[in-house]
């Protein structure tokens, strides 16, 4: 009986429950220096001197370095089409450009004397006026990249105008601020090096060891097979902890300069800065058609904010056009987007990476265009849905969806939901006049994963006592790599799971890989590993027949025994050990697979609040997700991802924003300002199970890390707004906190 679809606990987590996980922070290191960061407390300004000689007397210390001290070019715009003027040097050197910003690095023998030290450098700034409002970046009316010219990273264009709403009977228009907000994970950046004199050995907090080694190389003018990563445990990523940062780069400078092992562990406030912040994007959307709900017509204009350099964030948008249309069938879609600097904190990829966006501004701006036609927003979500006859399918924006059934998850969700006695008990609220307004919000969405339809590498090896050995190139942060890539493995070939070895993150021992990102990992990560033990138990069918002195087509393998035999004989027969001893062969394969394109995983959200309308309080009550990822291998670690995922995207709608006041200062500096959420404001999610696989990999399996936080955000944001729709509020913008929702009513009343 196969146990692919069963819910196998995960066997990494007794490690990780026992205290006994690897991080980089308790990494032991004899004799490490320690890097230790001065960072500007100015948003905006010109560097006028830096003295550090109070520093460079303190006992401890080792060395104060600026600018002129660091042999490294800045770096470009992580993509070669953004504007060039636009680089990144890893220390200022005459301009900082926002509060978090490098501008000298301490060296010394211990954590706490570095931190001490760097508080005395003495920085002398002249101000340069500040640039917050994307709005104003866009005007270009205070230029932050002289050379650059401009404010504007990147735009994506359409040809946009308002000839498609000509015939529409009804239009409406929202202003969407999706706000900034910060990655947080349990672990904070850290890193480590050394230097043997031809080899630089970093221990990387990261995503991916072989994009971390290929940027480290790059950046330090080393080959990279002069570069060693090693990813032990890394304690949540969300797509910030993709590719290295400065102060990764910094460490390993330092270890090859002084030719000596460096670390450095951030604080939580520091992480807060200067860790890539995610979303950040104003989305001004306009949706047409008919009276009875039937769309014809949708534009999404987005102004991005990249923050104060051009990193990853900055060609976000170009997942959100991909995605522009979501699930529906849209005659006429436009996009427009242009990612511009500010004096913040620079913006990362953050869990869903622009296809949250996408499906926050169709889904928020659905709910207004069926208000106004006076239609539930379910009927109007399920008159306008692409149809499952449709698919495959390629979409106005480009986007190729292999499979969806989008109206089955809706009905799915609404039935477990008992949407119809939800509506009862509005309406009965409503005219009572109760305080506590009941809202439901549905959110429909379609996401790409791996949507650049990358491959992965993936190997397997058995070891003479009959254990397994899985290598991937994939990276594993808490998604449950182990044991899935395990279920794979011993479905295949009987061998158990305390006897299969799971090795990733080290590019000497795996020299290749993708990394983790885009809910990419088991398409095609778990997939290379599919197929190599695929390729292994045939190398083991020959192996098995010469020892059976049988046919190779008449041999099988018993998978609860873990053994070969003739059909139909199950005696005699070989195990894996066996049919290594004494045998000077390999049983193992690698493969290196490349899938037949992205996959598009969907589904709906309905999410059941409570609104104090004296206070303006709100609570989530019920969450109910139907998401469909393809074939699932473990429903019990898809729960877990869906539940992390609605998580994230509760605390967006209702909590979660990087506030800076008007000089550029961050004041969710730290975990008591921030909006961080904890279990106490979340309910128990109610999961749908709906499996549609994809024909694109072998497994049928689509990504699942992020469709928790798609679909629950804009679920909220509209169950917010439903519950006090009827008191003239359309829209509040994220967060939903208390003030935002208490000032929407107020405004509305006046």
């Amino acid at each position: 009986m196969s146990i692919l679809g069963t819910r196998v606990v995960r066997v990494e987590d007794p490690r990780f429950l026992t205290g006994e996980g690897t991080y980089i922070g308790n990494l032991s290191l004899p004799g490490a220096l320690h890097l230790s960061f001065v960072r500007s407390t100015m948003a905006h300004a010109r560097l006028l001197d830096i003295d550090a000689s109070e520093a460079l007397a303190m006992p401890g210390v080792v060395a104060v370095w600026t600018a002129r001290d660091i042999d490294l070019a800045p770096a470009p715009p992580a993509h070669g089409f953004m504007n060039k003027g636009i680089r990144y040097p890893f220390i200022a050197s005459d301009t900082v450009r926002f509060v978090g910003d490098i501008v000298a690095v301490v060296v010394s023998t211990d954590k706490s004397l570095g931190v001490d030290a760097a508080e005395t450098v003495i920085v002398d700034y002249d101000p340069l006026p500040v640039v917050l409002d994307l709005d104003e970046s866009f005007r270009n009316e205070v230029i932050l990249h002289e050379e650059a010219g401009t404010n504007v990273v990147l735009t994506f264009a359409e040809n946009s105008n308002d000839d498609i709403f000509r015939d529409c009977e009804v239009v409406v228009e929202l202003t969407i601020e999706n706000q900034r907000v910060a990655p947080a994970p349990m672990e904070v950046r850290a890193c480590a090096s050394v230097w043997d004199g031809t080899r630089l050995t970093q221990w990387a907090c990261s995503q991916g060891a072989h994009g971390a080694r290929d940027g480290i190389a790059e950046a330090l003018g080393l080959e990279p097979s002069a570069v060693r990563v090693i990813t032990p445990d890394v304690g949540g990523g969300f797509g910030a902890k993709s590719g290295v940062y400065a102060e990764e780069i910094l460490v390993g400078w330092a270890a090859k300069k002084l030719n000596t092992p460096v670390r450095w562990t951030e604080s939580r406030t520091e992480n807060m800065l200067s860790m890539g912040h995610g979303r950040g994007q104003r989305q001004r959307t306009k949706m047409g058609g008919t009276r009875d709900g039937r769309i014809t017509a949708y534009r999404l204009d987005v102004l991005q904010d990249a923050g104060a350099y051009a990193k990853a964030g900055a060609v976000l948008p170009f997942m959100t056009r991909m995605m522009a249309s979501g699930v529906y069938d849209i005659a006429s879609v436009q996009f427009e987007s242009h990612s511009v600097v500010t004096n913040t904190t620079p913006t990362v990829a953050y869990r869903g990476a622009g296809r949250p966006e996408a499906t926050a501004a169709i889904e928020r701006t659905l709910d207004e265009f069926a208000r106004v036609c006076g239609k539930d927003p379910a009927d109007v979500r399920r008159m306008n849905y692409l149809q499952p006859s449709a698919f495959p399918l390629t979409t106005s924006m480009g986007a190729k969806y292999d499979s969806g059934e989008y109206a089955k998850a809706l009905d799915a969700a609404l039935d477990v939901a008992g949407y119809a006695q939800l509506r009862a008990e509005q309406a009965r609220r409503r005219a009572s006049k109760d305080p506590l307004q009941l809202g439901i919000g549905i959110a429909s969405y379609v996401e790409t994963t791996n949507p650049m339809g990358s491959g992965d590498y993936g190997s397997v090896e058995i070891t003479p006592d009959g254990g397994a050995i899985i290598r991937t190139g994939s990276s594993s942060h808490g998604q449950g790599h182990h044991t899935a890539w395990a279920m794979l493995v011993s479905d295949a070939t009987g061998i158990p799971f305390e006897k299969i070895d799971f090795r990733f993150g080290d590019t000497d021992d795996i020299e290749r890989g993708g990394g983790t990102g885009g809910s990419r990992s088991l398409q095609v990560g778990g997939s290379a590993v599919k197929l190599a033990t695929d390729a292994v138990v045939e190398k083991a069918r020959q192996r098995a027949a010469d020892l059976l002195e049988a046919a190779v087509e008449d041999v099988v393998i018993d998978t609860v025994r873990g053994a070969f035999h003739v059909a139909g004989s199950p005696a005699p027969a070989r195990t894996w050990a066996e049919l290594l001893t004494g045998a000077d062969i390999a049983l193992d394969a690698e493969v290196d697979y490349v899938p037949e394109g992205a996959t598009f995983p969907f589904g709906t959200h309905v999410c059941v609040v409570e609104v104090d309308t004296e206070t303006g309080a709100v609570g989530v009550m019920r969450h109910i997700a139907c998401d469909d990822a393809g074939t699932i291998i473990n429903p019990l670690i898809v729960d877990g991802q869906v539940h992390g995922g609605i998580a994230q995207g509760v605390a967006q709608a209702l909590l979660e924003a990087v506030w800076y006041d008007p000089d550029g200062n961050p004041i969710t500096s730290n975990l008591a300002d921030y909006g961080f959420i904890s279990a106490a404001e979340l309910p128990s999610f109610e999961r749908v199970p709906m499996e549609t696989p994809t024909p694109r990999n072998p497994l049928g399996a689509k990504g699942i890390g992020e469709a928790g936080t798609i679909g629950a955000t804009p679920a909220v944001h509209n169950a917010v707004v439903d519950a006090l729709s009827h008191l003239g509020v359309t829209h509040v913008d994220m967060p939903c906190t208390s003030i935002n929702v208490w000032n929407a009513l107020q405004h509305a009343q006046a």
